[in-house]
């Protein structure tokens, strides 16, 4: 991702990024029970680097199986800075995907946030890494109590939404989406505009504006909205 799409994403609420994908068909891009765990959270804007869990089987997951290869610690040692991790936890809410250790080397490495339909564990901890995290809250189990790690950067389903690699996700209070990287250049060329013209009819319901005509805009609305731009150019 360029620092310019960044810094454009970084100013897009994800309820403006969901009514434009909405507007090209996509109405599965929110990931449910991606809530950020601290209040005021700032936003995260990157490109999605994926971790896949499936349900427990007692002979995979033990604690043994966080020294393979294949673990989350092998897949935090491959993260690029600046990405955002969305991890698949099935939604299993009984067995944190990771905890402050873990977490604690994903800040390290520049990892801009974490994102996932699970829960994490040691929650002080991790709050004190200071690295932004969206979950479906906190527990005390370790994965394994529930979860067997199997993969990384492979398309996954998180929160019931398909993310691939590639992705970009935006993370606010509001939650987490996913822009499907074929769409990016699209919600890049239309968010700016469409936070600017919500930013003008706040402006004018403070004024005392009915809504009808103006929210969705009518053609006298629309009028008055481009002089206004024209105006403040």
């Amino acid at each position: 991702m360029t620092d310019d799409a960044r810094r454009t994403l970084e100013g897009v609420s994800t309820a403006t990024i969901t009514t434009i994908l909405l507007k090209r068909g996509l109405r599965n891009v929110w990931m449910r029970g991606t809530r950020p765990i601290r209040t005021e959270q700032r936003r995260v804007v990157g490109t999605a680097f994926t971790l896949r869990f499936v349900p427990a089987r007692e002979d995979l997951a033990t604690p043994a199986s966080w020294s393979s290869p294949r673990s989350t610690r092998a897949a935090i040692e491959t993260m690029p800075e600046g990405v955002v991790v969305v991890v698949d936890a099935r939604g299993v809410t009984n067995a944190g995907v990771g905890g402050d250790i873990l977490c604690a080397r994903m800040a390290a490495r520049g990892v801009a946030g974490l994102v996932t339909d699970g829960v994490v564990r040691d929650g002080a901890g991790v709050l004190s890494t200071g690295l932004p995290v969206w979950s479906a809250g906190v527990a005390a189990p370790p994965s394994v109590a529930g979860l067997d790690f199997v993969g990384w950067e492979e398309p996954i389903g998180c929160g019931g939404v398909a993310v691939f690699p590639g992705d970009t996700i935006v993370a606010d209070d509001d939650g987490a989406v996913v822009i499907p990287a074929a769409l990016l250049a699209e919600v890049l060329a239309e968010a700016p505009e469409q936070e600017r013209m919500e930013a003008w009819i706040m402006e004018e319901v403070g004024r005392g504006v009915p809504l009808p005509g103006l929210y969705p805009m009518n053609e006298e609305t629309r009028a008055r909205y481009e002089a206004h731009k024209s105006g403040a150019a």
